[in-house]
C-alpha cells in the first residue's frame, strides 16, 4: 500500500532488533547486497520460497532426529548420522538438519500421471509428493532384524519392460527381503503399489511400516487406523492405503513413547493411533514360515486423474515413435533407455525437472527437457509442453517462470525454433505475436551500448542460473538473449519478413556488445577463454559461458575462446572425471559435465568419452542422477535427486555422438566410442529427429576390418551434405540422401 512507505519502518525494524540483542537486518541486507552487481531482482522469489520450505523441514529435523536415533530413519539418516560413515556431518551449531549426503531417488509413475512417487537407494516408498512413507522390515522370532535403511549392501534396480518398477533386494545371515514399487492403472485411476517378498531361515514376521518421514526427513502423520478386515490403514482420515491380506498383528506409537519398531515384540494389539505432533507410526505384520517365502502388497490409490483420462496402452504408445538405441555397452544402453522413461513421466504437461523438490516449472530446464524429447522423437509431449509457454508470456514479452531470470525468453525462442526445424513444420499462426513480444523484450531489455562500462549492450545484471554465482551480467544470458533474437528471426523469415529483418540486425548487434565485451575480457585476464562476466575472474562460473558452443552453436567449434574456457575448467574445476561446481552446488555435476563434453565433440576432442565415461560411472543403479553429487559418498548433496535434466544430457549426448547438424551438415558417427567396434552386432540409432529431416544409422563393425556405416533419411525437402566422423577412420564427405560406405583407417598422425 502507499501509505506504507511513510511509516519509518526500516527504523521500526532495526530498533526491535537491536533491543532483543540481533544484528541490524537492514545493515545486514545492505552488506549481502554488495556482494553483487546491482540488479532488479536480488533472488527469485521462487527459489525464496523453495529455500524457507527446505530450511523449514530442516528445522523439524534438528528438533526431531538428534534426539531420536534409536527410530528407524531413512537411509539418509542412517548415514549422515553415523559418525563411523563416510557421510557423517558434524550438527553442533546447525540451525538446520537436511539431506547433504544421499539425495538420491528415482520416479515411479504412468505416463500423464501427475503424482510420481519415490522410492530410495533402500527401498523407501514415498508414494504422494512430500508426503509419508511405507517401509518394508524383516523380524525374526529368534531377535534378529533385517532393516533396509541400515544394511551396508543392497541391490537395486530400474525395470523398464513393462512401464517402470524399482526392486530392492537386501539380505543379511539367514534373512533375505525384497521390495518392489510401480504404478498401475486399476478402473482407469492411478495406483501406487509396493510389493514385499521375505524369506527367513527361522519363523518370522514381513513388516508394512507406515513412516512419518521421506528422503527429505520428517513428514507429519497425525492419525492412522487399520479397517475393521485388518487389510488397509486411513492416514489422517483421507488417504488409504490397502493391504492383499489382512494383517495378522499390529501395533501403533507415537511420538512420547518411541518408534513402532521399539513396540514390534508388544502382546498388546492396536488399531489406532494418534499423535498431537504428527510422528504416528504404525506397522502391519504378517506372518514368514521357516524356509517359505511370504509377500505382501500394499496399493495406494494416487488422485491424480479422474478415471477415463490416462490410457490403458499409456506405455506402448510413449514408446511407438521414439528413437531408439542398440548398442553393445549394457550400462551406456541402460542409462539411455533409463533417461527415455524419465522423460516420459515428467512431461504429463508442463515438463518438471525432478519429481521431488524440482517438480515445478522452470523455462530454463523445460528447454533442455524439451529439446531431448524432440530429438528423442517424443514430439507429441514436447508439443504439449510448448503450448503452455504462451500463457505465461507477460503482456510487455517476458517469458516468465521466476523473476530476473533474463535468459529465459532467448531459451524460449530457441526451443521453439527447434521445434519447427525437427518438425519441418512452419510456425503455427497463433505463435507469431508471442516470438514478436518475446523477441521485443530482449531488444528492449538490453543496456545501452553507449555505457561507458565493460556490461556495454548487455543484459542487465541477474541472478540467471543460480549456480553461477551472485547477481552479475551473465555472458549466458546474453547467448541465449541472441540465440533467441536468431531464432525469432529465422521462424518470421517466411510470414513477416520485416520483423525477421529487425530481429536479425538485432542479434548482430547484441552480439558486436558481447564480441567487444569479451575483447576486454581477454585482455584483463591475458587468455581467450570467457569468464562468467565482464567482472569476473576464471572460475567455476565460467561453465555458463560455454553456451556459446553448446547447444547454441553461436560460436565454431573450433573458436578459441570457446575452447580455452574448457580447458580452464578441465584443469581447475573437475574432481574425479567430472565437472565440480563449487558455487551453491557444492557437488559433481552430470548435466554440467556433459555440457563440456558437447564442446569437445564439435571439436573432434575426443576427450569427450573420457567426460562420459564419468557420468555414466556417477549414475545411480536405477540410472539416475542426482543435480549434484558428494564427491566422497557418491550420493546427491543438492537438488532433486532423480534430476531430468541430466537424464535429457545423456540422451542428447548419444544423440549427437550418432547425429548431430552443423551448419548446414549433417555430422554423423562421430562420437561413437571406438570399443564398440570390437564386436561384431551391428549399432544402431533412430529414426533421429534432425533439422532436415529423420535419420537412421547402423554401423556394422567387423572386427580387425574397417566398420561399415549405413543411413537412411525421412528428408524435409532436399538431403542436406552428409559427413562421416566415426573416430580412428578417415572423415566421407558422402553423397546427400540414403548410403551405405565402408570406412578407411587413418592413417597415423592424420
Amino acid at each position: 500500500m502507499s501509505w506504507m512507505k511513510w511509516l519509518p519502518w526500516r527504523f521500526i525494524v532495526r530498533y526491535a532488533a537491536r533491543r532483543q540483542g540481533f544484528l541490524d537486518p537492514i545493515a545486514l541486507l545492505a552488506r549481502l547486497h554488495s556482494f553483487a552487481q546491482p540488479s532488479e531482482v536480488g533472488e527469485p522469489i521462487e527459489l525464496l520460497r523453495a529455500g524457507v520450505v527446505f530450511h523449514a523441514r530442516g528445522l523439524i529435523n534438528s528438533r526431531v532426529i538428534q534426539h531420536n536415533l534409536d527410530w528407524v530413519w531413512p537411509y539418509w539418516i542412517e548415514r549422515q548420522f553415523d559418525p563411523l560413515d563416510v557421510s557423517f556431518i558434524p550438527r553442533a551449531f546447525s540451525i538446520t538438519h537436511v539431506n547433504l549426503t544421499h539425495r538420491n531417488w528415482t520416479a515411479v509413475g504412468y505416463p500423464d500421471c501427475q503424482e510420481l512417487p519415490i522410492v530410495d537407494p533402500r527401498g523407501l516408498l514415498t508414494p504422494l509428493l512430500d508426503g509419508w512413507s511405507i517401509d518394508g522390515w524383516l523380524l525374526a522370532d529368534d531377535g534378529r532384524c533385517l532393516l533396509p535403511s541400515r544394511a551396508a549392501d543392497c541391490r537395486q534396480r530400474q525395470d523398464m519392460d513393462a512401464g517402470v518398477r524399482i526392486t530392492t533386494e537386501t539380505e543379511t545371515t539367514g534373512l533375505a527381503l525384497t521390495s518392489s514399487a510401480w504404478v498401475e492403472l486399476e478402473s482407469g485411476i492411478p495406483v501406487c503399489k509396493l510389493h514385499l517378498q521375505a524369506r527367513a531361515d527361522t519363523n518370522a514376521w514381513l513388516v508394512l511400516a507406515l513412516r512419518p518421514q521421506n528422503p527429505e526427513g520428517i513428514s507429519f502423520i497425525h492419525q492412522v487406523s487399520l479397517s475393521p478386515a485388518r487389510d488397509a490403514w486411513t492416514v489422517d482420515g483421507t488417504q488409504r492405503v490397502e493391504f492383499s491380506s489382512a494383517a495378522e498383528r499390529h501395533h501403533v506409537s507415537d511420538y512420547r513413547n518411541g518408534d513402532v519398531f521399539i513396540h514390534l515384540r508388544d502382546r498388546d494389539d492396536q488399531t489406532e493411533g494418534r499423535c498431537d505432533v504428527g510422528m504416528v507410526t504404525a506397522a502391519a505384520l504378517f506372518p514368514v514360515k521357516a524356509g517359505e517365502a511370504a509377500d505382501i502388497t500394499a496399493s495406494i490409490p494416487l488422485a491424480a486423474a479422474p478415471p477415463g483420462v490416462l490410457a490403458a496402452d499409456a506405455w506402448g504408445a510413449a514408446h511407438r515413435d521414439r528413437c531408439r538405441l542398440v548398442c553393445p555397452e549394457p550400462h551406456y544402453q541402460f542409462l539411455y533407455d533409463a533417461a527415455v522413461t524419465s522423460l516420459i513421466l515428467h512431461s504429463p504437461d508442463d515438463v518438471y525437472p525432478g519429481p521431488y523438490t524440482y517438480k515445478r516449472f522452470w523455462f530454463r530446464d523445460a528447454a533442455f527437457i524439451i529439446h531431448a524429447l524432440l530429438c528423442a522423437g517424443l514430439t507429441d509431449r514436447a508439443e504439449r509442453a510448448l503450448a503452455r509457454f504462451p500463457a505465461r508470456q507477460t503482456a510487455l514479452g517476458y517469458f516468465r517462470s521466476q523473476e530476473g531470470e533474463w535468459d529465459a525468453n532467448g531459451e524460449v525462442l530457441w526451443i521453439l525454433q527447434r521445434f519447427y526445424a525437427l518438425t519441418g513444420r512452419p510456425p503455427a499462426p497463433e505463435w507469431l505475436g508471442p516470438i514478436r513480444r518475446g523477441a521485443r523484450w530482449i531488444m528492449r531489455k538490453r543496456l545501452s551500448d553507449d555505457l561507458d562500462a565493460p556490461h556495454a549492450g548487455l543484459l542487465p545484471a541477474g541472478f540467471s542460473a543460480e549456480h553461477l554465482g551472485p547477481n552479475d551480467y551473465y555472458y549466458w544470458d546474453d547467448f541465449w538473449g541472441i540465440a533467441g533474437l536468431r531464432a525469432a528471426a529465422a521462424m518470421l523469415a517466411d510470414p513477416d519478413s520485416g520483423h525477421s529483418r529487425e530481429f536479425a540486425q538485432a542479434a548482430d548487434d547484441f552480439a558486436a556488445a558481447v564480441e567487444t565485451s569479451l575483447a576486454g575480457c581477454a585482455q584483463r585476464l591475458g587468455r581467450p577463454a570467457m569468464p562468467a562476466s565482464p567482472y569476473r575472474r576464471l572460475d567455476a562460473g565460467a561453465i555458463g559461458s560455454l553456451a556459446c558452443g553448446y547447444p547454441a552453436q553461436l560460436a565454431a567449434p573450433d573458436d578459441p575462446r570457446l575452447l580455452d574456457c574448457v580447458e580452464f575448467l578441465l584443469s581447475r574445476c573437475f574432481v574425479n572425471g567430472a565437472f565440480y561446481q563449487d558455487m551453491i552446488h557444492s557437488g559433481l555435476n552430470a548435466y554440467l559435465t556433459l555440457h563440456v563434453a558437447q564442446v569437445l565433440l564439435r571439436a573432434g576432442d575426443p576427450r569427450h568419452l573420457e567426460l562420459m565415461d564419468a557420468v555414466a560411472a556417477l549414475a545411480s543403479p536405477t540410472g539416475q542422477w542426482p543435480e549434484a553429487i558428494h564427491p566422497l559418498t557418491g550420493g546427491g548433496c543438492m537438488g532433486d535427486g532423480h534430476h531430468v535434466w541430466a537424464a535429457a544430457e545423456w540422451l542428447l549426448m548419444i544423440r549427437n555422438g550418432f547425429v548431430r547438424e552443423e551448419g548446414e551438415r549433417l555430422i554423423l558417427c562421430a562420437g561413437i566410442p571406438a570399443r564398440w567396434l570390437d564386436q561384431a552386432t551391428p549399432i544402431r540409432f533412430g529414426p533421429a529427429p534432425t533439422a532436415f529431416g529423420a535419420v537412421s544409422i547402423s554401423i556394422t563393425p567387423d572386427p580387425g576390418n574397417p566398420p561399415r556405416v549405413d543411413w537412411q533419411g525421412d528428408w524435409h525437402r532436399t538431403a542436406p551434405p552428409i559427413e562421416i566422423r566415426l573416430p580412428g577412420f578417415a572423415p566421407v564427405n558422402a553423397a546427400a540422401g540414403t548410403g551405405s560406405i565402408v570406412l578407411v583407417k587413418r592413417e597415423p598422425g592424420a
